[in-house]
């Protein structure tokens, strides 16, 4: 059976640095008929990155930039983005704090997940930090991305309860289990007409 390519799907970009595992459940998601979005380029900071294997699998296109010439590397990931007609980005795991003009660029169209209820613990180490600060909840929430760290505006957070036994790892696997279902919520939320 033909895969409908899905003309009028929004064409999205997902930024990666690690397992890429909410890449793994956002390109599931853009197969659907429902999803809004198609998944078109996978962008990563690290060749290592075990997430740029679902390119191979899926037959999407990715590229890996290193960033030690930021602005030089922007200037080619924008060119990139550009060519491939990408209207949305985002990022899943990607390790990388995006400059100013970049993010204006494409001002409005970034989405990021991040492991924590924001503005609570943003940054990294969300996890430890959560549990050090013996909070009785920590979570997840996709925000639009703006110059400022897990400051843009939210769009979706979901709830996770700590336990007293939790560690770290354990509450980090609790966590994306959630961030798997909440990135495709806060899509569908943002695009459902």
């Amino acid at each position: 059976m033909a895969q409908s390519t899905g003309y009028n799907k929004i064409k999205t970009a997902v930024f990666i640095s690690g397992t890429g595992s909410n890449l793994n459940s956002l390109i599931k998601f853009s197969r659907l008929k429902k999803s809004p979005i198609s998944v078109d380029l996978i962008i990563s900071n690290n060749h290592e990155s075990k997430g740029l294997n679902y390119g191979k699998i899926f037959k999407i296109k990715k590229k890996v930039f290193d960033f030690k010439k930021k602005s030089l590397t922007e200037k080619k990931i924008l060119v990139e983005l550009k060519k491939n007609k990408i209207q949305l980005i985002c990022l899943a795991g990607f390790l990388k704090i995006l400059s100013k003009n970049f993010i204006d660029t494409f001002k409005g169209k970034i989405l990021n997940i991040h492991p924590s209820l924001l503005p609570k613990f943003k940054g990294l180490n969300t996890h430890e930090r959560a549990i050090n600060n013996k909070e009785k909840y920590s979570g997840c929430t996709v925000h639009f991305v703006n110059s400022k760290l897990d400051s843009g505006k939210i769009i979706l957070q979901k709830k996770v309860r700590i336990y007293k036994n939790y560690t770290p790892e354990k509450l980090a696997k609790k966590i994306l289990i959630q961030e798997h279902k909440l990135y495709k919520e806060a899509i569908l939320k943002i695009f459902s007409p």
